[in-house]
């Protein structure tokens, strides 16, 4: 049990630092390219792993791997877009209102069940946001949030709950290692014409920031997914929320970021929120 927490918490500490490595880019790399360089060392270590355990890498049902694929770029455009433009703690909390609309995407697309609990927790999260966001109809006192970084921001959770989806779909016929493989094998062409006409050279120490976004990124892929098999996924959820904190800790550290009372109010509703999404039963599956 203890090393499930272990790892959780190296998860969640792991993301946190990609986190910094996309804000420390985002004012002048373009987000196209901080995912294709994302892509193309996911791409790399993901095709060791599949001929290191004779994988074909192409899978069944490619339509599905595709709109996969396409999802989660979509969504990791998004993410990256509202690090870059949003207090790291904020972003942070926004995505991880994703569990309720994992729940409401479940129930639309493969009629699972949705009741009372997921109703509370719909209005516990948007409840949540509200406080995050500080907008000035509810007179807090403090600076609001600007409108399009949090409406991309909620696009990517939006996006990254139907990336779930399809991920549960597709784990009933396909390994694994093949979902995680179509996600770089559709960011790399969707990005190329982005850099064509947008891309920047990096320079020194954005060479660094780069390569830690795919190795954070990997890392925290890995922990997260032994971390899951060794809890229950509520319990789980609940642990490796703690990259709020650590977000909200580089924010205030490294980029001089306040974090006030009302972002922790926010925080502790989506947590609520996302802990009443999941049955202890249930696991769930990363980009």
């Amino acid at each position: 049990m203890n090393s499930g927490y272990a790892v959780l918490i190296a998860s969640a500490l792991a993301f946190s630092l990609m986190s910094v490595c996309v804000k420390h880019l985002g004012n002048r790399i373009p987000i196209a390219e901080i995912v294709l360089i994302r892509a193309l060392i996911s791409i790399l270590i993901t095709r060791v792993m599949l001929r290191r355990y004779g994988i074909s890498p192409w899978g069944e049902n490619k339509r599905l791997l595709l709109l996969r694929g396409l999802l989660g770029t979509t969504a990791l455009f998004c993410v990256f877009q509202a690090i870059t433009t949003l207090p790291l703690a904020s972003a942070t909390v926004i995505q991880y209102t994703y569990p309720t609309f994992t729940a409401i995407a479940a129930w639309f697309f493969l009629n699972e069940g949705i009741g009372r609990r997921i109703g509370m927790a719909v209005m516990l999260g948007w409840v949540g946001i509200i406080f995050v966001i500080k907008p000035n109809w509810i007179n807090l006192n403090t600076t609001e949030l600007p409108h399009t970084s949090v409406l991309v921001a909620l696009a990517g959770a939006i996006l990254t709950a139907l990336a779930y989806i399809s991920v549960r779909k597709l784990s009933k016929t396909e390994h694994p290692l093949v979902i995680v493989h179509y996600f770089p094998l559709v960011s790399i062409p969707i990005t190329i014409p982005f850099i064509l006409t947008q891309g920047v050279l990096p320079v020194g120490i954005e060479w660094i920031w780069l390569i830690g976004i795919g190795v954070f990124t990997q890392f925290g892929q890995v922990w997260i997914t032994k971390g899951l098999s060794l809890l229950p996924a509520a319990q789980a959820s609940s642990i490796n929320y703690s990259q709020v904190l650590f977000s909200a800790a580089w924010g205030s550290i490294i980029f001089s970021e306040q974090i006030d009372k009302w972002t922790i109010t926010g925080a502790l509703f989506v947590l609520a929120s996302t802990l009443l999404c999941l049955n202890t039963n249930k696991k769930y599956t990363l980009n």
